[in-house]
């Protein structure tokens, strides 16, 4: 157990599933206090029960009412906060950039971006009455690299890097750092997902389409949703005091993305 992480006040939105689960359980199995949010009421109230004294609120963070509303109770829970992941994101439509609609494009970015803004302008004035306040949020390695097919999720992911790096110079003065994590090829049932999608638009099979994603990565496998929340362990503990700005890549050396 990293014990200087012990009684830290940590919020993850869609902290439910996925890789926001395995950070929430992480920070909670290092002794931090975990408030999680999530839009499915279900997949929240199938995860608390693995927080050990973790709690959490069903709200969409890309809604600003939902996440003042969130603020509003995990704050007085916690009674302050000093780790804000921003972890909130979906996948957006798997087509070429004239198929995509306005509305695929718009909800896209809305969750992916205006979420992270939100919870940020909720989040900072809290974080600057905090001496361990840091800020993470979850980009992708299509935040750095080209993405056929998946126009809107990459710009989306791009636009993450720009908000991370103008936010660590801006909250600087307030000792808050604030980094970024680019998974790669993560081993979800997001990617899951997303592949199949993919195959289908290529008119090839999964196996296909699997060993085509994974020629382009250094180690040829998956990234363990682990290996991304011990990164964000790191970047919250005191040995990580000294990264702000930064975008970790979190990928197995992926080269490219098709």
């Amino acid at each position: 157990m990293n014990r200087d992480l012990q009684g830290l006040r940590v919020m993850v939105t869609a902290g439910a599933s996925g890789i926001g689960l395995s950070i929430a359980q992480a920070f909670a199995h290092a002794g931090a206090r975990v408030h999680i949010s999530d839009i499915s009421e279900g997949a929240l109230a199938a995860a608390l029960p693995s927080l050990p004294g973790g709690a959490g609120m069903c709200a969409d963070a890309s809604s600003p009412e939902a996440v003042q509303a969130w603020f509003g109770q995990a704050l007085a829970a916690l009674g302050g906060l000093d780790v804000l992941v921003n972890n909130a994101g979906i996948a957006g439509p798997t087509a070429r950039i004239e198929d995509v609609t306005p509305e695929q494009w718009d909800q896209t970015m809305a969750v992916n971006l205006r979420s992270q803004y939100l919870c940020v302008r909720q989040a900072v004035p809290a974080l600057r009455a905090s001496h361990r306040a840091s800020i993470i949020n979850l980009s992708s390695v299509a935040g750095r690299l080209g993405y056929p097919l998946r126009t809107p999720y990459a710009a989306s992911k791009w636009a993450v890097i720009g908000l991370t790096q103008s936010l660590a110079l801006e909250l600087g003065e307030d000792d808050i750092t604030v980094n970024a994590i680019l998974p790669g090829i993560v081993d979800s049932d997001r990617s899951r997902q997303v592949t199949a999608a993919k195959a289908q638009a290529r008119g090839i099979s999964e196996a296909d389409m699997w060993s085509d994603i994974l020629g382009n990565v250094a180690l040829h496998r998956r990234v363990p949703l682990s290996a991304v929340a011990d990164t964000a362990l790191f970047l919250a503990s005191l040995a990580g005091r000294s990264f702000t700005g930064q975008s970790l890549n979190v990928c197995a050396g992926i080269q490219s993305l098709r």
